[in-house]
This record gives C-alpha cells, sequence and structure tokens, in this order.
C-alpha cells in the first residue's frame, strides 16, 4: 500500500474494511432476515366453514389463497375441544395430559400460567423479536402470574378473561393490564364492534416493527358466541336463524380480516419474509352442524373429543420456503408450533415440551421425526381422552366406558365402532392413554369427573337450512366459555 504514508491513513483503511465485514454489514439488503410470524387464530370455527376445506354455505376467498400460496394440512387438530386449553397447548407446546389448563376452568377457579413459564412468545421475545398479541388471552387475568406481558408479549390488546370475551359490544378493552374505555354508542355500529379495534390494532402493530423481525399473534375472538354483528351480509337474506345468519357473516369476516393482514405485509414489501399460519382453536359448536355443516361432516363439536371437536383448519404461507398450492397429510397439533418456531429461528426447544418440528415438512424435505400417536384429555364438561395412532382413533368416555376404536381412513365420520374386533390396538391405545395422562392437583381424578358417563348435549334447537331441527339434548354441565 504505497499509497499510505500517513498512520492515520492506516487506521482509516483498517476501519473501513471491519465495517465491511462487520454484522452492520447484516443490515444491506442482500443479507438474511429473521422471518417474521403471524399466527392467525379463529375462535370456535370448524373445518366446514372455510371452502379450503369444502364450506358448503359460503367463500373464504383470503383463507383460500393463504391454500393456494401455501400448504393445507388435511391431519391437524387444535390443542383441545375448547378454548383455554387449546391456547395453553399453543403456547407452552405441552399437550392436555400433561399442560396446566385442561379445561376453562378448574376446582381451583381460573387457573394463571406461572411467571415462568416457557412460551413461545417468550421463545421468539428472547431471540430479539418484537411480540405482540390481539384477541383473547384466557391464560390469566390482569394481577395474576399469567398475563401476557409477563409470559414473553410486548403488547396485548384485547380480552384477558375469556367471560368478558363474549361481549362484542364493550365498554373497554385491555392493553397490558390497563383498561381502555371505549364509549358505546348504543347503536351497535362497526365502531362499537370490539373485533374493529382489535383488527385495527393488529395491523398498527405489523406496521410499527416492519424493519424488525416480529411475532404477531392475532387471537381474534369471531366466530365465537355471543353470535352478534353490525351487518350479517351476505347472508341477511338467507331463511336461517338470525344467530345462524351473525355466525356465517363472522366467519365472513375473519376472512375479510385475513386478508386486510396479507395486503399489509404485501404493501409494507414484508410478506416474502413472513410464515403466516392459519387456524382455529377448536370444533365448531353443535348448533352450527345441521345449519351450516361447519363440522365438514365429522361426529362430535366443541367440547367433545371426536374429530368434529378437535380437527381443525391448519395452513401455512411462506413464500419461497412453502411450495404454493400443497396438502400434507402430517399428523400435527398445536403442541408442535413451540418446537417449530425454535427450528425457523435456530434456538433450543425448551425442555419439557411433547410437539415436534414441522419444519421439514413445510420446507419440502423429508419429515423423518414424526408423532408416534397423538394424545388428547379434556375435563369438561366431562372426563374424556382419545389418542390417534396412524390411521386408528380410540375414544373413551370417563375410565369406566370401553374404549371405542375407529379406522379413520376408512371412516372418517367416526360411525362404525372396531374395538371388538381389534383388541390389540385397544390395548395399545389403552396404554397410551395411560402413560400420558399426568394427574393434575387442580382438577378431580378422573373416575371422579364423569358425571355418570353421560355424553356430552347440545344446548338448543336450531332450524337447520332445510328446515329440520336438531335434537334437543340437556346443556353441558359448565355451560358456556
Amino acid at each position: 500500500m504505497k499509497f499510505i504514508n500517513q498512520p492515520w491513513s492506516l487506521i482509516v483503511v483498517i476501519l473501513g474494511l471491519l465495517t465491511a465485514t462487520s454484522p452492520a454489514a447484516d443490515s444491506s439488503p442482500q443479507a438474511v432476515k429473521k422471518p417474521n410470524i403471524v399466527f392467525i387464530l379463529a375462535d370456535d370455527a370448524g373445518i366446514g366453514d372455510f371452502s379450503a376445506y369444502g364450506c358448503k354455505y359460503g367463500v373464504t376467498p383470503n383463507i383460500d389463497r393463504l391454500a393456494a400460496e401455501g400448504m393445507k394440512f388435511s391431519q391437524a387438530y387444535s390443542g383441545s375441544a375448547v378454548c383455554a386449553p387449546s391456547r395453553c397447548v399453543l403456547m407452552t407446546g405441552q399437550h392436555t395430559g400433561h399442560v396446566l389448563r385442561r379445561a376453562n376452568g378448574s376446582k381451583h377457579g381460573l387457573l394463571s400460567l406461572p411467571a415462568t413459564q416457557a412460551t413461545v412468545a417468550r421463545l421468539l421475545h428472547d431471540a430479539g423479536y418484537a411480540t405482540g398479541g390481539f384477541g383473547k388471552w384466557g391464560l390469566g387475568n390482569p394481577g395474576t402470574t399469567g398475563v401476557p406481558e409477563n409470559e414473553g408479549f410486548d403488547l396485548f390488546f384485547g380480552y384477558y378473561d375469556q367471560k368478558h370475551a363474549h361481549d362484542y359490544y364493550t365498554d373497554y378493552l385491555v392493553r397490558n393490564s390497563v383498561d381502555v374505555p371505549y364509549q358505546q354508542s348504543g347503536k351497535h355500529t362497526w365502531e362499537d364492534y370490539s373485533h374493529t379495534r382489535i383488527a385495527d390494532e393488529t395491523l398498527k402493530f405489523i406496521e410499527k416493527n416492519k424493519d424488525r423481525p416480529f411475532f404477531c399473534y392475532a387471537a381474534w375472538t369471531p366466530p365465537h358466541d355471543e353470535w352478534v354483528i353490525p351487518d350479517n351480509a351476505p347472508f341477511s337474506k338467507q331463511s336461517w336463524p338470525e344467530e345462524i345468519k351473525n355466525y356465517a357473516a363472522m366467519v365472513e369476516l375473519v376472512d375479510k380480516d385475513v386478508g386486510r393482514v396479507m395486503q399489509k405485509l404485501k404493501d409494507l414489501g414484508i410478506a416474502d419474509n413472513t410464515l403466516v399460519i392459519f387456524s382455529s382453536d377448536n370444533g365448531a359448536n353443535d348448533e352450527c352442524i345441521q345449519p351450516l355443516g361447519s363440522t365438514g361432516g365429522l361426529r362430535g363439536y366443541k367440547r367433545m373429543l371426536y374429530e368434529g371437536g378437535i380437527r381443525a383448519p391448519f395452513i401455512a404461507r411462506w413464500p419461497g420456503k412453502i411450495r404454493p398450492g400443497t396438502t400434507s397429510e402430517l399428523l400435527t397439533t398445536f403442541m408442535d408450533f413451540m418446537p417449530t418456531v425454535a427450528d425457523v429461528i435456530g434456538v433450543p426447544v425448551p425442555s419439557g415440551t411433547d410437539g415436534i418440528s414441522i419444519l421439514p415438512i413445510l420446507l419440502g424435505q423429508k419429515q423423518t421425526k414424526l408423532h408416534d400417536s397423538l394424545y388428547f384429555e379434556i375435563y369438561e364438561p366431562y372426563f374424556q381422552q382419545s389418542v390417534r395412532l396412524g390411521d386408528w382413533k380410540g375414544y373413551r368416555l370417563g375410565t369406566k366406558a370401553p374404549l371405542e376404536l375407529y379406522d379413520l381412513k376408512a371412516d372418517p365420520a367416526e360411525m362404525e365402532n372396531l374395538a371388538t374386533a381389534h383388541p390389540d390396538i385397544v390395548q395399545k391405545i389403552e396404554s397410551i392413554m395411560a402413560s400420558e395422562h399426568i394427574p393434575s392437583p387442580d382438577y378431580d381424578a378422573p373416575e371422579q369427573s364423569q358425571k355418570g358417563n353421560k355424553k356430552p348435549g347440545g344446548k338448543k334447537k336450531v332450524k337447520s337450512v332445510s328446515g329440520m331441527l336438531n335434537e334437543e339434548d340437556s346443556t353441558p354441565e359448565g355451560g358456556k366459555k
């Protein structure tokens, strides 16, 4: 370097070389940026509510587009058959035989996550992500250890209490444990409607954090009841009960706001670096089976561990990573979300999780690690267990009823009980049920939670599209969430 004839010149050159090779150079357009992660969770929607899964009463074009541009899972399950335990599984990566919440309530009241709980949000927050949640939390009310800002969220806006989430025309929502009052007009306008504000806040968070990696947990409340909405178009002229029209319009609203999220990502130029996942927290209500076919022809519904209560829509979109228009039959549940996220960002999976990473299948690679079985249990309204073992499905109500066995490949609606013909499979499934259930001090022993081995029933008569009526059963113990 003959042109350098002063000591300070050498220093300048060295600093220039260091700058060119330092981490600051990662801010260049060519640098690899951690992907944003958006998880959109509908509330109480069944697979039969989305046209990508064969909806018969309407279309969901934006969710269909997610499937066309990404991967649709045909054998995916939620975390549980009811709200709080399902969300607990999603956040912690533990199945319902191990997780804290195994029903909406417990014999000790509402259970709050401990402040030290490993969660997906904490995992991402510790990796440098901005973390925001919008909608329904349900895992710890203000003043408890389980508030979302204790669990890894920089921001949570919406409902902390799951019962509060029934009120779509509420006079307050909650932001990081602080009540945010809203003046209601009394006219039930879109401005009064809580989901309008929650969806708007979702978009604001995405825009605010467009220049850094973020995790957006859009745990929106529709189409959970109360089934109310300012305008139930495009179903207002249908000859359905008003509540059913409202429910269908609430599904359509979820689809519209999925479209708004996707458009926001595209407008900000970050859609190609964002993994978007869409799902629902449990199966549809029984009131929606006859009128709308919301469970997609599957047996059971919300609060039941038959397929209609736990089979979920699950769609993932990630341009350049996930091949468009693909379908996977991989068995997966919400407990796989945390290990998958850890794999995506290259950090260890927290200990005590039950899930596996499904990143290989998303990337079109061979999925070498598979679930030997999937286990579910629930204490609401009665203790139930189910196991998915390959194409076999075992279901048991209480601990004294004989196990029911179904071949889901031949009989997806679980109509023909094959238990007596396959005692070896029954024995395997009963062994899994015994090994995967860890007793919880917050719930009565299963044999004390059977309530007489009576099957969960429906809630009320509902007029179907064809004019038929559902049979009226008794209201499930515990009622609504």
